[in-house]
């Protein structure tokens, strides 16, 4: 019984949790902590499946998913002159494996549950930024910044401009108005970033642009609205000179997609 229970458990038990917390975050407004809201429609449409099925699979008796459905025959006769080689290692093994899979996916869903939504931290963000071009930056978003376009620019649109402007003059004076949290930047600035996602929080970039303000830098971490102008350094480079900057707090949907 035991051995049945644990089965349903690691099957329709932990998929029919996972699909009752991503229901539960979308009816919140909260999914789009882990996901890109483009993708919403299709995880709560795969959750409404996996519970219909969860449903239906009450319809097999406890223990059924254990029955293979066929007979494997009897024993020829000359087994016990051949015995078969003992099976015990490799059962025990997939027994722990399965156990231990069991005790982590388990440990995953019940933080899932008991555990507030998190937007991902200042630390992982400054962890994944590499110091070079973001992956999301296209050609036609310098495409767009040198044709003026740059209103719903955000802090991921503009890491493009700065890393592959090859006229960073052209791009001097345009005003700007960002909102992100602070990381350290180099000589008393700080550099405004966030975490740009594709699809899920799994895949998530960090973008950071230079900034120079008269005041003090924020604290690490601080969210912050800056509005300025985008200036052309001596040496090519591009800088976002903030004429203000407004501590806020963390907005409801953190991340740029």
């Amino acid at each position: 019984m035991l051995h049945s229970l644990t089965t349903r458990w690691l099957g329709v038990g932990l998929a029919a949790s996972l699909a009752v917390v991503t229901i539960a975050l979308a009816a919140t407004d909260r999914l789009a902590l882990y996901i890109n809201p483009e993708s919403a429609w299709f995880a709560v449409g795969m959750a409404v499946i996996v519970l219909i099925g969860t449903v239906a699979s009450f319809a097999l008796p406890l223990g059924g998913e254990e029955d293979h459905g066929h007979d494997h025959g009897t024993r020829p006769a000359d087994a016990a002159e051949h015995p078969a080689e003992p099976a015990h290692t490799p059962r025990r093994v997939a027994t722990v494996m399965t156990a231990t899979g069991g005790v982590l996916a388990s440990g995953v869903v019940v933080t899932m549950l008991v555990a507030p939504p998190a937007s991902l931290s200042a630390e992982l963000a400054m962890s994944r930024d590499v110091g070079a071009a973001p992956l999301f930056a296209g050609t036609d978003v310098v495409t767009l910044a040198a044709s003026g376009d740059t209103a719903r620019f955000g802090v991921g649109e503009w890491a493009g401009v700065f890393a592959s402007a090859t006229d960073p003059d052209r791009f001097d004076g345009d005003p700007v108005t960002l909102t992100g949290f602070v990381t350290p930047g180099g000589d008393g600035d700080f550099a405004l970033s966030r975490l740009v996602i594709t699809h899920c929080v799994i895949d998530a970039q960090s973008a950071s642009l230079p900034v120079t303000a008269s005041t003090p830098p924020p604290g690490t971490g601080e969210w912050v609205s800056i509005s300025g102008t985008v200036r052309a350094d001596a040496d090519g480079s591009l800088r976002i000179h903030a004429e203000q900057v407004t501590p806020i707090d963390e907005p409801q949907d953190p991340y740029e997609y």
